[in-house]
Parts: structure tokens; sequence; C-alpha cells
């Protein structure tokens, strides 16, 4: 149990910093915002406890560790300080709390390890050119799944359970569309793109940030780049240096001594960082890495010329394929993968055009002349006439199903074609929109869009009209979030810190005492109780308190056998008896 005096310092400490430091100070030692302290002294006496303590240890760099314990009582200087003050466990001198002090010897006791002096590994491995280029690879591979992912997550964000995981059938449709190839890639990647403000998890889904949108047109490398910057900066406290860079992996391991779950949080920093293209398989560290370590950007000169150029350009074919004899620059890639499906990922990818990828594509705001325009500036050998005729078919069958409102607010569906409508009242796919029959047309009580999607999903050729009648193009996408309004992890703490600091105002003295006062009736302890007298001098009562309200105190005197009604503005101090 700490002792008071620790506690009233501590309280003192915490009212009298800004909200939001407070805030990132019970974050850091992991307070949730569904905390119902009062003031900061309940602040103080739930930070001071056993518990509380054992775990900020497990948070202590080894030289941190070893500081506090060489300190042995007296103030901790350096940079060792700065970490035990963001976790408050030193008082304002830099001197250890007492419950801090026999917390670390009790540690110490099972895990005298924890402070001892080791060597320290050297630099990583520099990579030869063969690990090199090996690891550039790595780069292309990463950056195309995680532009993928990003692009995929515009039109349809992952969703995922309430334990945070991506749920199941997403994680399905990414593995049979051969985004990923396991579901530990797909997390990595989602925690790159988090740490990179690519994506955001609004509620239970992943979306895309006005940062991510920006992201996916550029090129290869500069969003290798930014991502891999982003890692870094995220990166735990523990392993970041003065310089904004970050040590070894080598010497993680041996970092936070006291924290059982650290080894495993190591593994996965290296993983995603091999993942990323920071490191090889073996720890070795290519040229481009090295800057970034040191605090600076990553060299990207090392790395430009090991991976493949972003082409331009683009065969179409006859049989309705296309063929990109290389990467495809990002914009142009995304763009075409709404026109047609991509069958095949690799230095060169295979695309195919079909009657209804186009009719997508049109359902998608795309028209005739857009299609051709765009496909003539990027085909080499021009458009083939197969796709010519497609095209021309596809534009002349869109608009065959109309999808209104009526004026009773029901979602009206519409054809010059009969048969059409009979298609869709039959369809089983379409069950989940409730289509029936009213005279010439189908109606529906779900939304007029998202009957629109489901008919353009199961690739009827489908046009969304306004209350007049006339063409609206609708678009799936959904405006990309703002990355500024991603909160920060220790924002929820902010209405809590500041509700502490406002009820901890004033006199701290006083409110010491009161809270001492309640503690004392609460548990009907005997106390003694210093009361300055009208003239000024001071006298000490010896009570078993047992009431407080109205501005008196009221106990039994035990000395005198009589009930004593004190006035809280005169009490002066109090102690147990």
């Amino acid at each position: 149990m700490a002792h008071t005096s620790d506690e009233r310092a501590l309280a003192t400490q915490l009212a009298g910093i800004e909200p939001e430091a407070l805030a990132r100070l019970l974050h850091a030692r992991g307070v949730p915002a569904s905390v119902g302290w009062h003031d900061c002294f309940d602040a103080a006496e739930a930070l001071l406890d056993a518990a509380s303590i054992d775990r900020a240890l497990t948070r202590l760099a080894r030289p941190v560790l070893q500081a506090l314990d060489a300190a042995a009582g007296d103030p901790v200087t350096g940079d060792a300080r700065v970490p035990l003050e963001e976790l408050a466990l030193v008082r304002a001198d830099g001197r250890a709390f007492a419950v801090v002090a026999t917390r670390l010897g009790e540690a110490l006791t099972t895990h005298p390890e924890a402070v001892a002096t080791g060597s320290s590994p050297g630099d990583p491995a520099r990579a030869d050119e063969r690990h090199a280029a090996t690891v550039a690879e790595q780069v292309a591979a990463a950056v195309r799944t995680l532009t993928d992912v990003v692009a995929l997550s515009r039109d349809q964000p992952l969703t995922v359970t309430g334990a945070g995981a991506v749920t199941a059938v997403d994680r399905r449709r990414l593995l049979d569309a051969h985004i990923v190839q396991t579901a530990t890639e797909l997390d990595d990647l989602l925690a790159l793109a988090d740490a990179a403000g690519l994506l955001a998890l609004a509620g239970r889904e992943w979306l895309v940030t006005d940062v991510g949108d920006a992201w996916l047109p550029g090129g290869l490398v500069a969003r290798w780049a930014a991502v891999a910057t982003a890692w870094r900066d995220a990166l735990p406290a523990a392993v970041r240096t003065l310089g904004d860079g970050y040590l070894p992996p080598g010497a993680w391991s041996a970092l936070l001594p006291l924290d059982d779950d650290w080894p495993a949080h190591v593994e996965l920093l290296r993983r995603r960082a091999e993942r990323w293209g920071l490191y090889d398989r073996d720890g070795a560290e290519p040229a481009w890495t090295t800057p970034l370590r040191a605090g600076g950007d990553p060299e990207l000169a090392a790395l430009t010329p090991l991976v493949p150029d972003e082409i331009d350009k683009i065969y179409l074919q006859a049989d309705l394929s296309a063929i990109a004899p290389g990467p495809l620059r990002s914009g142009l890639d995304l763009r075409l993968r709404t026109m047609a499906i991509r069958e095949s990922v690799a230095q060169a990818s295979t695309y195919r055009f079909s009657a209804d990828s186009l009719a997508a594509a049109i359902a998608g705001g795309e028209d005739a002349a857009s299609l051709r325009a765009f496909l003539s500036e990027l085909s080499l050998t021009g458009i083939p006439q197969p796709l010519e005729y497609l095209i021309d078919q596809a534009e002349a069958r869109h608009g065959l199903i109309r999808v209104g409102t009526d004026v009773s607010g029901r979602t009206r569906v519409t054809s010059a074609e009969p048969r059409l409508l009979h298609t869709l009242a039959v369809d089983q796919a379409l069950r989940a929109i409730g289509l029936v029959r009213d005279d010439d047309a189908l109606v529906s009580r779900v939304s007029r869009d998202a009957v629109f999607w489901t008919l353009a999903d199961a690739r009827y050729p489908v046009i969304a009209v306004d209350e007049i009648g006339q063409p609206v193009p609708l678009h799936r996408r959904r405006a990309p979030l703002t990355a500024a309004a991603r909160s920060e992890p220790w924002a929820a703490l902010l209405p809590v810190a500041s509700e502490l600091i406002a009820h901890s105002g004033g006199d701290a003295d006083r409110a010491w005492l009161q809270r001492e006062l309640d503690q004392a009736v609460r548990a009907r302890s005997e106390i003694v109780v210093t009361v300055r007298l009208p003239g000024g001098d001071e006298r000490e009562f010896a009570m078993e308190a047992s009431g407080l309200g109205g501005g008196r105190l009221r106990g039994r005197d035990r000395g005198a056998d009589v009930e004593r009604t004190l006035p809280v503005s005169s009490i002066v101090a109090v102690r147990p008896r």
C-alpha cells in the first residue's frame, strides 16, 4: 500500500499538469476511459496500487530499470527520468515513490537479470547485392498487395469482428482473389496501413483516409517510403532513440526484461519489417534502411534501381485480353480494373474484358467515349475490333433496367423489356432486396441505391434515375476519411483527465484533508483531529469518526466519553490514532 504522503504528492503532480498530458499518462498506465475516479486523489491512490505499479514496471526498458535500481532512493537523473515521469513513478524531484521502490525490489528478486549489464549488439549486417535484390522483390510485392487492399477498401470496406479481427467472409474474399496469401499477411498489411494513416478503423470497418486516397496513384518507391517511415515512427518508445531513429533489431528482445509479452511483440515487429522490405529473412539490413534507422529518410537511390520500372502502356489483344509487360502504374492499373478483370499478377500482368466487366464500368460512370479514350491512350496496339464491338454492345444494353423511387418512397424497377423484369423477379440471388410485382414494374422497400448496386453486382444493365426519370450517376466509393480526424489513442481519456483536474482545483491541502475525513468516516476510524480555536491556539481531539455533513465532523471523543461535533473549516490536520 502506498504511503499517504506519496498519494498526496502524486495527486498534486497530476492536478498541476495539462489535461492532454494527464490523458497520455493515464493511457500509458492502461487506465480505461470508463474509470470511475472523482478527482486526482482517487487517481493517485489507484496509480500507486501495487498491481498498477507492477504493470507499469513491465513497460520500462532495461536502462531505465538499471537507473531506478541504482538510485536507491536518490533522484533519478538523465534520460532515464523521462519515462519514469511519463508513467508517474517518481515524485517531482525525481525520487521514486516508496511503493515503486518496494515493487521493483520484489520484481528483481525473481528477475535479477532485468538489471544485469549485457553486451550491446552492433549494427545489423549489411545485405549483400544478392540479398538486397531479393528484398527489393519483396518491396515490390508488398507495395502491390497493400495497394490492392487499400483500393478494395475504397469500394468494399473490410469489416471486423467485435474482437477487431477481419471477418472470415472478408478474409476469404481476399484469399480467393489472390490478393493476400495468408490471414497473417493481411493482418500485417492492415497494421502497416493503419500506422501510415492509409486506412482507419471506423466502427467495424476499415475505411480509406484522404491520405490513403492520395497514396494510391503514387509511384511504387514513393508509396513504399511513406509506409516505411510511418512504421519507424510508430515503433514502441522502448526501441526508439533520441534522434527519431531506433535501436538495431538485434537489441530489441532484451529491452523490456519484466514484460513477458515483449518477446512475442518483438517477433511481430520484425516480421512486419521483413514483410515491408526493411530487412531480409536473416536480419541483414539493405542500404535503403540504414538512414531510416538513424532517424532520417530511407535511401531511395539504393532501392529504385532494384525494383522494376512501372509502365504506362499495355497490349490489347483480339481475344479481349490485355497484357501489361511490366508493373502498370498504380493509377492506370486501378482504372483498368474497373473495366476488366485482372487475371494474373506478376512482372507481366494480364487482364480480360467481358460484357459484364464493361457493363460494370458503365454502371460506375464510364461511357463508350471515355472507355475508348482511356484505352486508346493506354494501348500500344490500338483497340481491337472485338473489343470495339463489346464496348458498343455494353453501352447499347446499359439502362435497359431503370431504378428510381415512386411517390410512396418505395424503390421502383422498370424496363422496356418485360422479360428482364421476369428474370429479376425469379432470380434467387436478388432475394435480399425483396422485389415484388406491381403492375408493369417491380417494387422494393430497400433503398434505391442498395437495389441499384445489387443489380449492378449481378451484372444487370441498370441505371439509377431521379424523381423525374433522368439518369443519376451513382458512385459506390465513399468519401475518404480525413486522416487528421483520426483520434489519438489517448483521446478517449481526455474528458476523464479534464474532469479529474477540475475536481482537484483550488486548495490542494484542503482537498486532501476533506478526503482523509471522508475515508475516516467510511471506515469509522479512530483519528486525532487538530482544530484551530478562535484565539489561534490549536487543540487535538482523539475521536471515532462517525459522520460528515453540513460542514461539520461528528464523532465520539473516547477520552471524554462524549459526542463531539467539529466545524470542518477549523480542522487543520488529521492523522490515525
